[in-house]
């Protein structure tokens, strides 16, 4: 298998675990609150993003020479996490995770703001592309128009923030030293709902929390090394292959079926993103 099919094989995977994790917090977001699932999440990834470190880089990978970075980016995924998931306890799957296809295209937007970037006119296509996408899934000022849709588009906005904040990150961390101290500050951060009302544990709770664990760690490490195998052109429209079994998913457990509006948009916002794809080639 050539590095090229083994990159798209490893996106196709990752993207699929990062959809269970979702499944996963679905489920709990009927009991727990959105930040309570965020830091036992965190809590139960600790020790896997640590052995990770240690296998790959030693004792070495856990320092970091810009730690208050990490510490932000930490923040920004907690707070992203609790809007993404606060969406799912009304949204079906599919149309939280078409919503969150924004991201890519608020970074575009972001990047032309406060960066040098040249601004071209189909880069403001993509853009306006995108928007009307949006549009179409929230549908705002109809009866159809849903206020957890704006968690779902709050959670693309800090994604978008956590990806340029990448920028920040020093040049000697590596994936793994990111992953550790992100997931670090998030379950420090997440500590605050320990003072919170907490739901009774049900027997099934903590294989869902391992398995979210496993899922979003593992995912992102797949995500991340195709990325490293393979020109961001090729892989990065892969994401999209989450609608899919986002659709599938809501179909098989919570028998819901997303409307056209919801496929209409994601048509919007992915030609949009392969349009700020194709500008980086």
């Amino acid at each position: 298998m050539t590095p090229r099919a083994q990159a798209i094989l490893l996106m196709c995977s990752g993207v699929l675990m990062l959809v269970l994790n979702d499944v996963a917090a679905k489920w709990l977001v009927a009991r727990y609150d959105p930040v309570q699932i965020a830091f036992l999440r965190s809590v139960f990834a600790l020790p896997l993003a640590a052995i990770l470190v240690w296998y790959f880089d030693g004792h070495s990978g856990f320092r970091s020479g810009r730690v208050w970075v990490h510490a932000v980016r930490g923040a920004m995924v907690l707070i992203a996490t609790w809007a993404f998931f606060g969406s799912l306890r009304v949204l079906p799957l599919a149309e939280a995770q078409s919503l969150l296809f924004t991201a890519p295209i608020i970074v575009a937007i972001l990047a032309a703001l406060f960066t040098s970037e040249d601004v071209e006119p189909h880069h403001w296509a993509s853009v306006a592309l995108g928007f009307a996408g949006a549009l179409v899934i929230v549908q705002p000022g109809r009866a159809a128009f849903q206020p957890e849709s704006l968690y779902a588009l709050s959670a693309a906005f800090l994604y978008a923030l956590i990806m340029l904040s990448a920028r920040w990150i020093d040049a000697r961390d590596s994936l793994w030293t990111m992953t550790f101290w992100m997931t670090v500050f998030s379950a420090l951060l997440g500590s605050a709902s320990l003072f919170a009302s907490w739901p009774v544990p049900e027997p099934m709770d903590a294989a869902l929390f391992t398995a979210m664990a496993v899922l979003g760690t593992g995912g992102m490490a797949l995500v991340s090394q195709a990325f490293r195998m393979a020109p961001a052109t090729l892989v990065a429209p892969l994401d999209y292959t989450a609608l899919l079994w986002a659709s599938m998913m809501g179909w098989l457990i919570w028998g819901t079926v997303p409307g056209w509006s919801v496929y209409a948009g994601a048509g919007f916002i992915v030609a949009g993103g392969i349009m700020v794809l194709r500008r980086q080639e």
